[in-house]
């Protein structure tokens, strides 16, 4: 098994950056927290578990598919699969509430045990939630049994091979379990890169991305997960759904459209082809000032529209762009010469030749609306924190922050409005928005959001923003996600979105597949 996770955060103990001292000053004077550690995270000896309820026939039926040693009940696998990275996820982990933790962590070694895995939990009534890198943000892998005593968490960690590479057709067949940094690793030898990076890269794994529809941050220039998947191979239990590996069929709706975005509820993914990229021979970032929101917005669909926007490209309102440059340890000078104006970071992968021209496109339509050049420096510096966020949430939650994000898309024409919605539900927090992945007829908005945490209810005070949030959204006429998936806490806007007709089809497909309801209870389709 891959090295793991510290259950009540992100990534493994002492690795990655800290919270520095001016961020810690600069929340102080924003929000008021008094300043050094006052939420500790428990010991993982005092974390509360409900003893594990698992048939004894079962469990050794699960042995005899997939070996003794890849069933276990011991502690530290169970609360290691309880829950996601979300805030809430973290404040009930760093708590020790693991009372629902997974009777068992069944991990197979490949399709043909997770097809009989599942079978045999269909038939023994057992609920089964899929576990890759465990980094949802919406409840996505949280052990919810349903109508069912008990759940297993099914671990892909086992799976995670490089099945085949086609250098020729720039495809690779993965498995699920493959972290993308391995997958990376791999395809590098081949002189090629999936270009997927989403900020959960250091531990999003390949089947996760696929089964959220997940976006990176080169998404604008490579394209999101499911417009790179070429076919996938699922196992459910009633059987294995399929796809052929065309680059493109007129045979009915896409089928591997509907497993990209499935999220566990129809079965698991077992394989997957992905197009994937040459590994560029050069990679330029760097900032540009804009002044103003709007400005920036109209910019950025200019460049887009015309085929010239860089292939990475994240904008900041002001708001975000002072607490980036707060964070950053930036002085009074970088303050001064950025001004009221909107930071800008723009990146290029390819030949020197296509960078060299993409960029001096870009740079002149950025010109005309009196944008300024930031320096190569400010880019680098993006790309060198740019997975830094997950691992600063630790130390701000254990200062008493509330730090939370949510996203959304829209169209061009909507999206200063939507941006202002949602700024507008979550006053009296400070919260900064940047747009990203854009598309000719619209972009991603992206909000981080501060709070001093209420220390009787800082579960409640997160939940009743995002609701209000989320609410504003929809009214709004922005999307419910753009690429953190649906899971749990979406999913009671899901009709929001498709309607009530398209939620009943997604509920027929799953009923088809998913006879008994085993599969990933709560998630994705509202109750």
């Amino acid at each position: 098994m891959r090295r793991e996770q510290v259950f009540w955060g992100w990534g493994e103990p002492g690795a990655g950056p800290s919270l520095g001292e001016h961020a810690e000053d600069y929340l102080r004077g924003e929000i008021g927290i008094d300043g050094g550690v006052v939420s500790p995270p428990v010991e993982l000896d005092a974390v509360r578990l409900s003893e594990p309820v698992l048939d004894a026939a079962l469990r050794a039926r699960l042995e005899a598919i997939v070996g003794a040693e890849a069933v276990r009940s011991d502690r530290e696998a169970r609360v290691l699969r309880c829950r996601g990275k979300s805030y809430l996820d973290l404040l009930a982990q760093r708590a020790g509430a693991c009372e629902d933790a997974p009777d068992a962590v069944v991990a197979p070694g490949g399709h043909d045990e997770a097809l009989a895995v599942l079978q045999a939990c269909s038939e023994a009534g057992v609920a089964v939630v899929p576990f890759g890198g465990g980094t949802s943000v919406v409840g996505g892998v949280e052990p919810l049994r349903g109508a069912y005593e008990s759940v297993i968490s099914l671990d892909l960690a086992r799976m995670d091979r490089v099945l085949a590479v086609d250098e020729r057709s720039l495809t690779a067949v993965l498995e699920p379990g493959l972290r993308l940094p391995e997958a990376d690793h791999a395809l590098a030898a081949h002189g090629l890169t999936l270009g997927h990076v989403p900020q959960s890269y250091e531990w999003a794994t390949v089947g996760g991305c696929v089964a959220t529809r997940s976006a990176g941050q080169l998404s604008t220039g490579h394209g999101r997960i499911d417009a790179n998947l070429v076919a996938a191979r699922c196992a459910t239990p009633l059987g294995e759904l399929a796809t052929l590996d065309a680059p493109a069929s007129a045979a009915g709706p896409a089928l591997r459209q509907l497993l990209a975005g499935s999220e566990g509820v129809l079965g698991v993914i077992t394989e997957v082809a992905l197009r994937v990229h040459r590994l560029p021979a050069m990679r330029r970032f760097e900032g540009w000032l804009v002044p103003g929101f709007e400005p920036g917005c109209d910019v950025l669909r200019a460049l887009v529209q015309s085929g010239t926007a860089p292939d990475v490209a994240r904008f900041s309102d002001e708001a975000e762009t002072n607490f980036t440059l707060a964070f950053a340890g930036a002085g009074r000078a970088a303050g001064a010469f950025v001004g009221r104006r909107c930071l800008l970071v723009c990146g290029w992968e390819g030949t020197p030749e296509s960078v060299a021209r993409r960029r001096r496109e870009a740079a002149r339509t950025l010109r005309r609306v009196s944008a300024r050049y930031a320096t190569q420096r400010v880019g680098r510096e993006w790309v060198a924190s740019r997975f830094a966020g997950p691992h600063l949430r630790d130390g701000l939650i254990d200062r008493g922050v509330m730090v939370e994000t949510l996203e959304t898309a829209t169209s061009w024409s909507n999206l200063p409005a939507l941006h202002d919605a949602v700024h507008e539900a979550l006053r009296g927090t400070l919260a900064g928005c940047h747009v990203s992945h854009l598309y000719p007829t619209g972009a991603s908005l992206y909000f981080t959001v501060f709070a001093r945490a209420d220390a009787a209810d800082p579960a409640g005070q997160w939940r009743a923003l995002k609701d209000a949030a989320t609410d504003a959204i929809v009214a709004a006429g922005g999307t419910i996600t753009h690429h953190h998936a649906v899971g749990r806490d979406h999913a009671r806007w899901l009709a929001d979105e498709d309607g009530d007709l398209g939620v009943e089809l997604l509920r027929a497909v799953k009923e088809r597949c998913d006879p008994a309801g085993v599969m990933n209870p709560g998630k994705l389709l509202p109750d």
